[in-house]
């Protein structure tokens, strides 16, 4: 009998006719790939069948033309052209010993059809549920529709069993399900056998469960996946409610993959949810069906992981941002290598990848999205070649060149990690402290465990070194990862050249405030960086008593979060605190006694009273190692340095997952000219 207190994670489940290796389950995931990146989302999903999980599966799958979410880009199966990319995810998936799941999505009102320039389908003629309330509007569908959409359904779930798919879905969660929109009051007004009562609802999704299983014959599995509660009290599906539908369909699929709705509140980030907070939705599911029960929750710790599945709440822990944070999750479970785990941070940087129509990107792990354009691995580096030889002195200890010594140390290089602070983190140290981002030490935190396993990698503390202490120092290599300061003059998109302050104006930038000097009384938070520190001051701010109010040049507080699926619980909060959100705001100076805003759209200007101004607007390189450096080209070539660069926020600043990438670049590329970068091309 194994002697790992986490056995029950890793034992075998039957699901249908199918047994997955352990209880570790990659939900349906979209990563902005899909169709134009076949090969690249083959690699990344091979990457975690290879890590352990028992069953990885695609993100939606578009069954049909009329089920169009371009811009979006997902999997298509319209027709059997589409089968051989599709059958090479699941081989690759195969290759490594996992399960094969494929979601297939008919979008409904959700889909636009911006490519295939289809009529949108909807069980009711309402206007189309996309993300960007674009103006045209779904046709109620018929029976014959109905009958048509079952038809296409069944021919998808035939191609996806052609291509290799093990598990075959049906879709109906997060509003981006056309079988969903049947079972919610919100979408669904008919008054025919398909509408009205809860059972007729559920009517089609009854229908094309029986037909899927009837179409794979006990070849495949069937699961199912559906939303538990849309959030929106009476006006749409309910917990309750829910419960009677799987109480109903209980023993049809081979699954229940069970979700909240719409996407945002399943997925929320750790700044708004805790751990496990759709537990209370799902807790009783399994007590309606005897079928295997898979649940989300962003799941870290395997403690709590094990004890849902000795509880009987869960059967299989499902994951999708765990797996994108360490694609090796299952495999440092079975060796006992917790400490090894990567964990997730909750920042949803991956989820922007969708909505940027980007690859995928991932804080912690800045391989995800380049395991076939780059050929990273989250685990494994290639030993580093004469090329790279001799020493590397990294300079700053944040989260790039943390990133820098650990790979470079896992590559054999012998590597000195020099921090002037008294701890490491740099700016994860210092943003891990605002409110709801606590989370984000674990960036800090795996590196430096790394560290500990690294011999080869030697951290000084308290060492701010000058140009003089790195031309003594004699490493081979220098690396300046020295981070970024916030500007105090207000330069940033709305403005490029320096904002009038008057003498008397009293001016804090987000350095200040982390650092503890913040001010008192009435304070103006001026956000020109549209992502989430504005708001996380203006929020600590009001927490301290101040009376703030936010102002911005956007239409809505921290826009760029609509990326990360954050704005509306942003704004919500922000509103709830008691702080005062003025849009569409220009900064046009700071005066004496506060500060004098503009319309961005009319030009007419307010005055504003401030005690103080909080300007969040760009930030500066910390680059003046590199000039001090630049301007001593003899002395550098007389002390043996072969090269010297900047990375990361030092050269460019931007997000913490772009420094983490920046980190893995360099100590990838040192002795190397940059791979080519592969994308697929377009054959004509």
């Amino acid at each position: 009998m194994s002697d790992n207190p986490y056995q029950i994670l890793l034992t075998p489940l039957r699901i249908g006719p199918k047994t997955t290796r352990n209880r570790f389950y990659q939900v349906p995931h979209c990563n902005g790939m899909g169709y134009r990146d076949p090969r690249a989302l083959a690699k990344m999903r091979e990457v975690k069948a290879e890590g352990g999980w028992g069953v990885v599966c695609t993100e939606e799958v578009e069954i049909h033309p009329t089920s169009d979410i371009t811009p979006y880009i997902e999997l298509r199966l319209w027709d059997d052209r589409d089968i051989p990319v599709l059958a090479g995810i699941a081989e690759a998936i195969h290759r490594h010993g996992a399960l094969a799941g494929i979601e297939l999505a008919h979008n409904g009102i959700d889909a636009p059809n911006n490519f295939t320039r289809e009529v949108p389908l909807a069980p009711s003629a309402l206007p189309v549920a996309t993300f960007t309330c674009q103006p045209l509007q779904a046709r109620a569908m018929s029976k014959k529709d109905i009958r048509d959409l079952r038809k296409w359904h069944r021919g998808a779930v035939v191609r996806a069993e052609q291509a290799g798919f093990d598990l075959i879905y049906v879709y109906a969660a997060h509003s981006l399900s056309i079988f969903q929109h049947f079972l919610s009051r919100q979408f669904n007004q008919r008054n025919d056998e398909y509408g009205g009562t809860l059972e007729n609802r559920a009517r089609l999704l009854r229908e094309v469960l029986e037909e899927t299983q009837e179409t794979v014959a006990g070849r495949c599995a069937v699961p199912c996946r559906i939303s538990l509660d849309e959030l929106r009290g009476g006006d749409g599906l309910e917990k309750a409610e829910m419960e009677d539908v799987i109480g109903m369909l209980a023993e049809l699929p081979d699954l229940w993959d069970v979700t909240l709705s719409s996407w945002e509140n399943d997925s929320m980030s750790s700044r708004f949810a805790e751990e496990g907070h759709e537990e209370k939705y799902f807790a009783g599911i399994k007590k309606l069906t005897t079928k295997p029960v898979v649940g989300v929750g962003r799941y870290t710790s395997v403690d709590r992981m094990a004890s849902l599945v000795r509880k009987n709440v869960l059967d299989l822990i499902g994951a999708a941002r765990p797996s994108i944070a360490d694609p090796f999750l299952p495999k440092k479970v079975a060796e006992g290598r917790l400490e090894d785990i990567r964990e997730c941070i909750g920042c949803n940087i991956c989820v922007s990848g969708d909505f940027t129509m980007s690859p995928i990107r991932c804080t912690q792990n800045p391989a995800m999205g380049e395991e076939w354009r780059r050929s990273w691995h989250p685990e494994r580096v290639r030993p580093l070649s004469g090329a790279g030889g001799g020493s590397f002195l990294i300079v700053g200890g944040g989260p790039a060149g943390m990133e820098a010594a650990h790979i470079l140390g896992k590559r054999g290089a012998r590597v000195a990690l020099a921090e002037a602070g008294g701890e490491l983190g740099g700016r994860v140290l210092r943003e891990s402290k605002l409110p709801g981002l606590a989370a984000w030490i674990r960036v800090r935190d795996y590196r430096a465990m790394q560290f500990h396993r690294l011999p080869n990698v030697d951290v000084h503390l308290n060492s701010a070194l000058t140009a003089e202490h790195i031309l003594e120092f004699g490493a081979a290599h220098v690396c300046i990862a020295t981070g970024a300061h916030w500007r105090n003059d207000g330069v940033g998109r709305q403005r490029t050249s320096p904002l009038p302050i008057a003498d008397a104006g009293r001016v804090f930038t987000p350095d200040d405030l982390m650092a503890g000097r913040a001010p008192g009384g009435e304070v103006l938070v001026w956000d020109d960086d549209h992502y989430y520190m504005a708001s996380v001051l203006a929020e600590q701010l009001a927490a301290a008593g101040c009376s703030v109010t936010y102002a911005t040049p956007a239409t809505e507080a921290a826009t760029w979060t609509r990326a990360t699926m954050e704005q509306a619980f942003i704004q919500r909060r922000l509103l709830e605190a008691g702080i005062s959100v003025l849009t569409a705001a220009n900064l046009e100076a700071v005066t004496k006694g506060g500060a004098t805003l503009s319309c961005i759209y009319t030009g007419r200007t307010t005055d504003r009273a401030a005690d103080a101004v909080v300007l969040v607007t760009a930030r500066k390189p910390s680059d003046q190692l590199i000039r001090d450096l630049a301007a001593r080209g003899a002395d550098v070539q007389a002390a043996g340095i072969k090269t010297i660069t900047a990375i990361a926020d030092a050269l460019a600043p931007a997000t913490i997952a772009h420094a983490t990438h920046a980190g893995r670049k360099y100590a990838e590329e040192i002795d190397a000219r940059p791979a080519e970068l592969r994308r697929e091309i377009v054959e004509v």
